[in-house]
């Protein structure tokens, strides 16, 4: 039997170990750290995620544990509409919607689809050899067929198969996030809301649960005493529910980090026995909500070329990531924005967009959304509702 090592436990690593293993491969994960991922924020999964989860099974489940996204948009801070869609749009148009869920719920079910078995943790790799596929801990030496780098942003696999080439970026923006319970008497919708270089997001999860995110410019390392003050400071005369949010989320339990993407791609996404995925690949900045479902679709279709030829995973995967990048880049640097002409003339041209087609959102969103996973050897699709 083929073997995988998979170095990183978080989405994108879980998933490859699970597709590698429907494929018939005998995988191991290993984690450095002592504990799953446990970050208290969700995460959106969209049509080309579920299409990927579809294909090992897990797309179903993955819907009845997420609420489906319902009508959504973007905002000014006054509340006023700058553009809308909705959940039924997204349905006819793709064949399926958006759906929001924990991270760690996403986190746990595909380590439980894995076996938990086939799971180390505190396990760092201390150990790689891409030419003989060989990885080492501490307390183990595996030697495998494919080792599978999905270690993250500051991925030490990539480092050392391309030596030089250049790190991630930063851009320019540092993002929070929070989860807490809805406060009553608020109903919520998806929404975004764009200001004068500020971005606020807001989410219902299941179980009446709440995440919010948001972005401002600011030096990469700044962290400030109290990150609920900075950002009742940013945010706290925005319009509703924006307000009560803050003033219901628990100060301990916002996180805030600086946002980094792979501005220049790599030269493949392969070397020797080692195939890159998720941020440790192409990390981007979280603009489209495509990080965890891009590293997914990673996953499916590295386990479709595993055991092959490797360029074919790059062929695949190497033009799309790079352009996801590239459009998630540039609506960062649209949220930027902060003279007041500058964000008057994106806020018009946003809604003389959205009042010209309803759909103009939805279009734009095409080439991102409309992915298929790939055709099985047997010329047949691969199982799913995608």
């Amino acid at each position: 039997m083929a073997r995988a090592v998979v170095i990183g436990g978080g989405v994108g690593g879980l998933s490859a170990g699970v597709a590698l293993s429907r494929k018939g491969w005998e995988v191991t994960v290993l984690e450095r750290a002592t504990a799953l991922e446990n970050v208290g924020s969700g995460l959106a999964l969209a049509p080309n995620a579920l299409r990927a989860l579809d294909t090992v099974g897990l797309g179903d489940p993955v819907r009845e544990l997420a609420r489906v996204q319902g009508a959504a948009g973007l905002r000014r801070p006054d509340g006023r509409w700058l553009s809308r869609t909705s959940q039924e749009r997204a349905r006819a148009r793709y064949g399926d919607g958006v759906v929001l869920m924990r991270r760690r719920v996403l986190v746990d079910l595909l380590a439980d689809a894995l076996d938990r078995r086939n799971l180390r943790l505190g396990a760092e790799v201390i150990e790689l050899d891409p030419g003989s596929g060989t990885v080492g801990t501490e307390a183990e030496t595996f030697h495998a067929d494919l080792v599978v780098a999905a270690d993250g942003i500051h991925s030490r696999t990539r480092r050392q198969v391309f030596p030089g080439h250049p790190d991630p970026v930063y851009s320019g923006v540092t993002a929070w996030r929070g989860l807490l319970p809805r406060p009553a008497g608020h109903a919520l919708q998806s929404v975004e809301t764009w200001g004068a270089g500020l971005v606020w997001g807001t989410h219902e999860l299941a179980g009446d649960l709440v995440y919010f995110y948001a972005t401002d410019l600011a030096e990469a390392g700044t962290r400030a005493g109290d990150e609920r003050a900075g950002l009742l400071r940013r945010f706290g005369g925005w319009h509703d529910p924006i307000p009560a949010l803050l003033a219901a989320v628990d100060p301990e339990a916002i996180l805030r980090n600086d946002v980094y993407y792979q501005a220049t791609p790599l030269p493949r996404l392969h070397h020797g026995r080692v195939a890159l995925l998720g941020d440790a690949a192409h990390a981007m900045t979280p603009n489209l909500g495509q990080g965890a479902c891009q590293s997914i679709e990673d996953a499916v279709v590295l386990a479709h070329h595993a055991g092959g030829d490797l360029a074919g995973y790059t062929a695949a995967r190497l033009r799309r990531t790079a352009g996801v990048v590239r459009m998630s880049a540039r609506i960062c640097r649209a949220t930027k924005l902060r003279h007041p002409i500058a964000t008057g003339l994106r806020d018009l041209g946003m809604t003389a967009a959205g009042r010209l087609s309803s759909d103009l959102m939805l279009r734009a969103m095409d080439a991102v959304l409309d992915w298929r996973p790939p055709v099985s050897s047997n010329g047949r699709a691969p199982a799913g509702r995608g």
